[in-house]
């Protein structure tokens, strides 16, 4: 059995049948396959699904252990509690706009308003103290004494501004994070509002959606239900949500809704109007960085890319002049 086996894998007559054969039949299951249509949708809609549910399963998850909405805010320790009631700094470090710059950065209540106020004391002290050790003690410099103060009080300059540096900074963040997700969550809340589904309940509903996409959205929106639900008048939470935010995209939106509660006009035609003009204002400020880059580039190109390429041009000429003369 084997030498025949054998005896046939040697005999090219067999094997061109045998390929033959089976290309013909490879063919014929393509064309079969491409006539007859294949009732597959079904088992496609299922695996989308599956797998829907388990990526959602998944960011929940990451985001329970990771990053967690926290609506009340952290209470402060016990000694930066005890330091600013001492020193009495809600006088002479406050500021009347202090809480709402903390509250548009997401740190809500009265702890981290204590700590903003602590670490204004506390950092420039700090950075004056660390820089006079560096530049006296640990490494001299050889320079006078005036411009060693002066490096020492620049340095608490800069300590009396690092919490408003890193304010703004927060606050820059969260509003890039709201302004990419926030037309996704319009047509979510357009959608929901379409099935039938209460303002307020569509609000929930969105908050937990767009979660995966922008924490500090969901938060916005969950403080938002919550005012639907207990404040005697819609239209205070609405002026809430877009004081908080501070984006006219979407104190446009919050406009949008409460003309839309006073004047009894369809709420769904109001937000897919205004779902469609975010959208369009995201597409003009991605055009606008695509615009931007050319003149950006121009200086790296400059500094980087030309004398490489002069090099990579004139380096062979010169080290052919330079044998030749050698």
């Amino acid at each position: 059995m084997l030498e025949l086996v054998i005896q046939k894998l040697q005999d090219t007559t067999f094997l061109t049948a045998l390929f033959t054969a089976i290309a013909v039949a490879a063919t014929a299951w393509t064309l079969i396959t491409t006539l007859v249509p294949a009732d597959g949708l079904e088992k496609r809609m299922k695996a989308v699904a599956v797998e829907r549910a388990a990526i959602r399963q998944r960011e929940r998850e990451r985001l329970a252990h990771s990053e967690r909405i926290d609506l009340r805010g952290r209470s402060p320790k016990d000694y930066m509690r005890v330091t600013v009631e001492q020193l009495n700094l809600r006088k002479w470090l406050g500021e009347d706009d202090v809480r709402e710059k903390l509250r548009r950065a997401g740190f809500r209540g009265h702890g981290p308003y204590v700590v903003f106020l602590f670490f204004r004391l506390v950092a420039p002290v700090g950075l004056f103290l660390f820089t006079a050790l560096y530049i006296f003690a640990i490494v001299p410099l050889d320079l006078p004494a005036t411009v060693k103060i002066m490096i020492c009080v620049v340095a608490a300059y800069l300590g009396i501004k690092a919490p408003d540096i890193f304010l703004k900074n927060r606050i820059q963040q969260r509003h890039a994070s709201i302004k990419r997700a926030f037309p996704d969550a319009l047509d979510l809340l357009l959608i929901c509002v379409e099935a039938g589904m209460s303002i307020e309940v569509a609000f929930r509903k969105v908050s937990e959606e767009i979660g995966t996409q922008s924490v500090p959205l969901a938060e916005e929106f969950t403080l938002t239900t919550a005012e639907l639900s207990y404040l005697p008048d819609r239209r205070a939470a609405y002026e809430n949500l877009a004081n908080r935010v501070d984006i006219d995209g979407v104190k446009a939106v919050c406009m949008a809704l409460i003309q839309s509660e006073r004047y009894g006009t369809p709420l769904g035609q109001t937000l897919r109007v205004m779902a469609q003009e975010n959208r369009d204002i995201r597409m003009t400020e991605a055009e606008k960085k695509a615009a931007a880059l050319p003149p950006k580039l121009t200086v790296p190109m400059i500094l980087f890319f030309l004398p490489v390429l002069f090099v990579v041009i004139l380096g062979p000429a010169a080290i052919q002049i330079i044998k030749m003369r050698g």
